[in-house]
């Protein structure tokens, strides 16, 4: 199990080296990543400090080993070609530090430079946030899942929180874990990706931004709870350019079969990829023609 120990302390920066290993299903994933033109292992930093609400998947039993979804996470880079090095330490979050990675992905809950929450690691530097926004404009990647959306609230519409608009949407609550259609509106982002079905913790959303490239839909009328069939259907997987940085989103990862579905795979690959600067796709905005009244959620 290598560590950076020159930079971040051992036990709170982990990169798998066969730290007791999931199992992934057998078929590949490649549909989602295809092989760089340039010899270069693209490198992503998965942070899972939670300030907030501590979702199981990232939950470590022992700090010396990887949480169910940081493995999978790590696991999927060795099967496809990059690395990914996992980390609840928020000291990682400078310019210097940021500069060794291509892409950053969260699984995330609260305000990261609070130090409080059940999460007893180092909190991000409150510079830190900066040096996040940075990275991604300079023309770097972001990749949200699931409670990255529930991450640094407060305010709306224009004077939503910077993080939520670079992100795109912001977490709205959620019902019951229940079944819904998920339909592909983008299917050239990951191709022959087709509509299905899954059981999950389904947010709803607010704070959409304007200019949101709708990958996966919420299919609302396939749901069993009001508070979702009373809504339009309305984005749940998405990217967005952030200046010259790219940014994906989904809204799955809550359940531990989700992290070992092929759908979450492929959809989790194709905004690496894409996020990493492996594979091109247009992104321009389509929000108002795939999710009309989606921007009544107090849009940024």
């Amino acid at each position: 199990m290598g560590a950076r120990e020159s930079t971040i302390n051992r036990r709170d920066v982990l990169r798998a080296a066969g730290v007791g290993a999931v199992a992934i299903a057998a078929q590949s994933f490649l549909t989602g990543w295809v092989a760089a033109e340039e010899a270069k292992t693209r490198k992503i930093l998965f942070y899972t400090r939670s300030q907030g609400f501590p979702h199981g998947v990232i939950t470590r039993k022992d700090p010396e080993k990887l949480s169910f979804a940081e493995q999978i996470a790590v696991d999927m880079g060795k099967k496809n070609g990059f690395e990914v090095t996992a980390t609840k330490d928020g000291s990682i979050f400078t310019p210097e530090k940021l500069a060794e990675f291509d892409v950053v992905m969260f699984y995330t809950t609260g305000d990261l430079t609070n130090a409080s929450g059940p999460d007893k690691f180092p909190p991000m530097p409150k510079e830190g946030k900066q040096a996040l926004f940075d990275f991604v404009s300079g023309g770097k990647g972001f990749v949200g899942m699931h409670c990255a959306s529930d991450t640094f609230h407060g305010g709306k519409g224009k004077d939503a929180d910077p993080y939520i608009k670079m992100l795109g949407g912001e977490f709205d609550g959620h019902g019951g874990q229940q079944k819904s259609l998920i339909k592909v509106v983008d299917p050239n982002f990951n191709k022959g990706f087709e509509d299905y079905e899954m059981t999950e913790e389904w947010y709803r959303f607010k704070n959409f931004a304007p200019d949101l490239h709708v990958i996966l839909l919420q299919q609302t009328d396939t749901m069993s709870e009001k508070a979702y069939k009373d809504q339009k259907p309305y984005p749940e997987t998405w990217a967005r350019m952030q200046g010259k940085g790219r940014v994906f989103y989904t809204s799955m990862g809550h359940r531990d079969d989700v992290w070992q579905s092929e759908a979450f795979h492929k959809v989790l690959l194709s905004g690496l990829a894409w996020t990493s600067g492996n594979v091109e796709h247009d992104v321009a905005p389509n929000l108002e023609q795939v999710a009309p009244g989606a921007m009544d959620r107090l849009s940024v």
